[in-house]
């Protein structure tokens, strides 16, 4: 199966570099609690929920602290990632959710995500999020096939999963994204068809689907290294790769960033795109607050203390939890404006790229 070459959204094209031009920035919150660490993931998370207090209180604490660094730049999109955002209730989303409103300034129509895991969610606290200001449900599906579920850990049954996502349809959501993983262990085309014709039966907006990947410092890393699991064959992974845009551009969907795919529409052509991953892919700027976010802005890049003890005591003493920090060289923002354009489908941003580095791919 080829990968197709479909019209480009020019609506969204427009928006996003108009949001570039703009500078109009996105705000990540870091949410860093899991009920148990998946085998796969390699992002900061603890299972100590006792912890949630003293979490949200320095969430507060650290608004007002970097709030003060933002205050030219306006606001279009809010991120919840984590970790497992939707073990926090809504009431605490929302509070977060007014804070960080009292002291960034935000658009008005600014995207408002929260994800959430498929075991942790009913129809009544998807309806309370979407109450306390959400508007955009991103659902951690991974799979429907209860065997791959089993191999990546995951606390939900594939029925819990179609629930949520029903669940979120029922409470008003109109922007709900679905995830899943591929590239497993023997997994054949046929098993991973299956589990992407289930996802569109059900009508997302929007479609995340990344290769698993063995990432140093996990049990599944762990587990290959020893022998114990061996993945799946590079050019069967290629082959599954083609497979996913194939189907799902055949189904509706714009594949416009290699591991994302947003559905289309007359009247929503390209604005289904995820607003605020865009930022990352365009060197706009985005603030990140909870341990481990990133933040960027300009030329610069920082990340905060990827330990929630530290993070606690930094933000107690009114400190900036930061735990590291970069300024890019020229070259560096060369290369990686390369190497993002070429994750986009609209491609490198050529004209762009001139005339911010004075160079032309012309020779």
């Amino acid at each position: 199966m080829g990968l197709k070459v479909t019209a480009l959204s020019d609506g969204w094209l427009m928006q996003a570099l108009k949001a570039a031009a703009a500078d109009l920035a996105g705000l990540y919150i870091h949410v860093p609690f899991c009920l148990k660490k998946c085998p796969y993931c390699d992002f900061y998370s603890v299972t100590d929920l006792e912890l949630k207090p003293a979490y949200l209180r320095s969430v507060f604490s650290e608004v007002e602290i970097v709030s003060k660094d933002w205050v030219d730049l306006t606001f279009d999109s809010i991120y919840f990632g984590g970790g497992t955002p939707s073990l926090l209730s809504s009431h605490e989303i929302g509070g977060i959710l007014e804070k960080a409103r009292n002291r960034f300034r935000f658009s008005s129509d600014t995207e408002v995500t929260l994800e959430v895991n498929p075991g942790t969610v009913d129809p009544k606290s998807l309806e309370a999020y979407r109450m306390a200001g959400i508007n955009r449900i991103n659902i951690g599906v991974q799979s429907f096939n209860p065997r791959n579920l089993a191999f990546l850990g995951r606390i939900h049954t594939d029925a819990e999963a179609v629930a949520a996502i029903e669940g979120a349809g029922r409470a008003g959501f109109t922007n709900i994204g679905i995830d899943l993983i591929y590239g497993l262990p023997d997994q054949t085309e046929q098993v991973w068809l299956a589990d992407l014709k289930k996802a569109v039966d059900l009508n997302p907006s929007h479609l995340s689907c990344y290769l698993l990947s063995y990432e140093p410092g996990t049990v599944l890393y762990t587990r290959r290294e020893s022998g114990e699991v061996e993945p799946l064959p590079q050019v069967r992974q290629a082959d599954l790769f083609l497979t996913t845009s194939g189907y799902l551009e055949d189904h509706g969907f714009e594949h416009y960033e290699v591991s994302n795919f947003a559905r289309m529409g007359e009247g929503i052509s390209g604005f289904n795109r995820s607003r605020h991953n865009q930022k990352y892919w365009i060197f706009a700027s985005y603030a990140g607050l909870g341990p481990g976010a990133h933040s960027f802005r300009e030329n610069k890049r920082w990340w905060n203390i990827r330990d929630i003890d530290g993070y606690l005591e930094e933000t107690r003493s009114d400190m900036r939890p930061v735990g590291g920090e970069e300024t890019l060289s020229t070259i560096q923002q060369q290369m990686e404006a390369v190497y993002l354009g070429l994750r986009r489908r609209e491609g490198i941003a050529v004209k762009d790229f001139e005339k911010r580095f004075g160079l032309s791919f012309d020779g």
